[in-house]
């Protein structure tokens, strides 16, 4: 068995050379992912250092396929560390860790998002009353009332606020917001309240991404003033990128609906965007029978396909679904030039290794996994139906009509399959009725919304307009109408427990294994998504969870089910608790009836005792408990600070512990506790400075009391 094991691996990958390339940005994402995942910074230039020593014997070993294809995979790994390694280096700035004002800041606008009656601003701050000049975050972002149409990008103003260290996770696994805004340069985050001042004009700052901030800002106040309300909202995302204005209710509808990706600008909007252009331009140069018969014109709207597409890229904010689908275009657009074949998963190798070298951190988010994952499934779906008999028969015009209609339905069902385990990870649902809503909205945005969107683009600066507008409204309408619709069907979306990231590794390894090989053993693939599909029950979800402020908790009854010490504080907070634990209502431990407690918790003014797997923890909320708790528990959770030791080996996690380290999440076993806190769980990285010092007030558990 041995023997022939060693003569069919060499074989089976030499059999497969032509898709080694396809590896690589595989083996750089996997050096960059290892990068994020250390509990401590590494060493400076750590990942240069292996690469440099992996050089030399990936050439002296290039003739063995087995040991030459291992360490280039590790050359690309070391590159692809010292890649994230460099960029969280280079976006280093100052980062509030504690919250600071009320206080007098001025700044100038990088980003202005309006949402409705207020707006959201980005600045670059220029003075902040109370911090040295050295101490100013890169950028902060604020919530302010809705400032006046003059205060555009590059505008300075001034204005009194509040500022707050950008959040950290809800618990340990959580989506974290601060790691995000650390490699955007957003050093805090918080709320300005009274009248903003304009100190200086827009018009007296320049620069490449104040340029195109400035023209979505403009874009969006035209597009306000002939539609209102989600229509905008959703039209406004569609022309600009900016999804801030879009009501909740709204946005859940598109993620119930499987609709969500729609309002991202991606491939869809990329492809149609550039298809329009292209093939309007070649046929009005076809309608030239001069130029058609004597000269290349269908390079020629290749070439100026090239040329728009990077004004669109910028325009709608350059995210990385739209830096995705914007370096394919241009390499498909780039292959009609040179006569090569335009659509192959070498071309998503490519953007891979763009987006990554450019923004690691982009790996981490939902953003570029979905889109990758979408995208890749897609083209090897093509390449098997490419091979396939009837691939080349020709159509009638029923036929076409046909195709096209099995074509939506077959890529919307590989995208959704391809995307389902990114989707329950970072969102912990599945949308069920996805296929039927983009059967409807995909043929309404390719055929009249993004038509309309261009029409916009070309005449908006002749203030023609007013139609376009209007027609760009009625298609959005359409679409947002189809939503809502769908999403309103009965289990319209499943809300799952929360994806291990174990099991996230194991979908995407399955994914790629099956998408990128051609040969039969590609199958096993299919193993690696059932795993991660069967991963969220594999997993025992934490007892207790308790918030960094103390402000509320979380205890698990027998059946698994959370009940809630508070659904007034730390909304965002609970609510992320209560999703990735698959719960869609809250309860509330102080109206249970009796009879639901009974066994497991029991409460009084000055604390509570919760039991579980022969285990006890005392909650304690008035100091005068704390002795008495001491002796009968396991574990003591203290709300307030404890000065002293338990005099028995109790362990203790009181008001301290929890403001220095973040939520803690509680596992009880027959076999003993465990625990791990947010600070644990993020290490001791740029993003995540640990708190030192006391909490300056001590809230009392029983004032957010339902």
């Amino acid at each position: 068995m041995g023997g022939s094991l060693t003569t069919w691996l060499p074989e089976t990958l030499s059999a497969e050379r032509e898709r080694w390339l396809l590896w690589l940005p595989v083996a750089f994402g996997f050096g960059a992912a290892l990068y994020f995942a250390l509990p401590e910074e590494p060493r400076p230039l750590s990942g240069l250092i292996a690469a440099a020593l992996l050089l030399g014997p990936v050439i002296v070993w290039r003739q063995r396929p087995v040991l030459f294809v291992a360490l280039l995979a590790l050359l690309t790994a070391s590159l692809g560390f010292a890649a994230a390694q460099w960029r969280s280096e280079r976006v280093a700035a100052p980062l509030l860790t504690e919250r600071f004002g009320p206080a007098e800041i001025v700044g100038r606008i990088e980003e202005l998002e309006r949402l409705g009656a207020a707006a959201r601003l980005t600045l670059t701050p220029l003075a902040i009353e109370g911090l040295a000049a050295e101490q100013l975050p890169g950028l902060v972002r604020l919530r302010v009332a809705q400032p006046p149409e003059a205060a555009l990008p590059g505008a300075v103003v001034r204005l009194r606020g509040v500022l707050l260290p950008p959040p950290p996770p809800a618990m340990p696994g959580g989506y974290d917001f601060a790691r995000e805004a650390w490699f955007r340069g957003l050093g805090a985050v918080g709320f300005a309240f009274g009248a903003l001042t304009l100190e200086q004009d827009a018009a007296a700052a320049s620069g490449w991404s104040l340029f195109w901030s400035r023209l979505r800002s403009v874009i969006g106040l035209e597009l306000r003033r002939e539609l209102e309300g989600d229509v905008a909202a959703v039209a406004e995302a569609l022309l600009t990128g900016e999804r801030a204005a879009i009501s909740e209710p709204l946005l859940q509808a598109y993620r119930d609906s499987g609709l969500a990706h729609l309002l991202s600008i991606s491939g869809l909007h990329i492809s149609l965007v550039a298809g329009l252009f292209f093939f309007t331009l070649r046929a009005a140069l076809a309608a030239v029978p001069a130029l058609a018969l004597s000269f290349p014109i269908k390079k020629w709207a290749a070439a100026a396909g090239l040329a728009v597409l990077p004004f669109y890229t910028f325009l709608v904010g350059a995210s990385v679904p739209t830096l995705r689908a914007s370096i394919m275009l241009m390499l498909v657009l780039l292959a009609v030039l040179l006569d090569r074949r335009a659509i192959s998963l070498r071309l998503v190798a490519w953007a891979a290794l763009v987006v990554l070298a450019l923004a690691p951190e982009a790996l981490l988010g939902p953003s570029f996994q979905m889109s990758f994952a979408a995208v890749t499934a897609l083209i090897a779906a093509y390449e098997l139906w490419r091979d396939s008999p009837g691939a080349r028969e020709e159509r009638g015009p029923l036929g076409r009509v046909w195709l096209y209609v099995a074509g939506v339905f077959f890529s919307s069902l590989v995208a959704t399959l391809a995307t389902a385990p990114f989707a329950l990870f970072h969102f912990d649902r599945l949308a069920l009725y996805g296929l039927v809503a983009n059967l409807i909205a995909v043929p309404l945005t390719a055929f009249w919304v993004m038509p309309a969107c261009l029409l916009v683009y070309l005449l908006l600066p002749f203030g023609l307009a007013h139609l376009p507008f209007q027609l760009l409204g009625w298609g959005v309408a359409a679409i947002n109408l189809t939503a809502e619709a769908v999403a309103s069907w009965p289990g319209a979306s499943l809300l799952l427990p929360a994806m291990p990231l174990w099991g996230l590794t194991a979908a995407t390894l399955g994914g790629l294994w099956l998408c990128l090989w051609r040969r039969a053993w590609r199958l096993a693939g299919v193993l690696g998504l059932l795993v991660a599909f069967a991963s969220p029950f594999l997993v025992r979800p934490p007892d207790i969870l308790v918030s960094g402020d103390a402000r509320v908790l979380a205890l698990a009854d027998p059946a698994g089910r959370l009940w809630l010490s508070s659904v007034r504080a730390q909304r965002f907070t609970s609510a992320e608790w209560l999703e990735r634990r698959g719960q869609t209502e809250a309860e509330l431990w102080s109206r249970a009836p009796a009879e639901a407690l009974a066994g497991w918790l029991a409460c009084d003014a000055l604390g509570c005792r919760y039991r579980r797997a022969g285990r006890s923890v005392a909650i304690v909320f008035a100091g005068t408990a704390l002795l008495e708790d001491c002796w009968g528990s396991d574990l003591v959770l203290a709300i307030l600070p404890v000065r002293r030791a338990c005099p028995r080996e109790a362990a203790v996690i009181d008001r301290f512990d929890l403001w220095r380290e973040g939520t803690h999440a509680f596992w009880v076993e027959e076999e003993g506790l465990r625990w791990e806190s947010v600070a644990d769980w993020r290490g001791r990285r740029p993003w995540s400075p640990r708190r030192t010092g006391e909490p300056v007030a001590v809230p009392d558990a029983r004032a957010d009391a339902e």
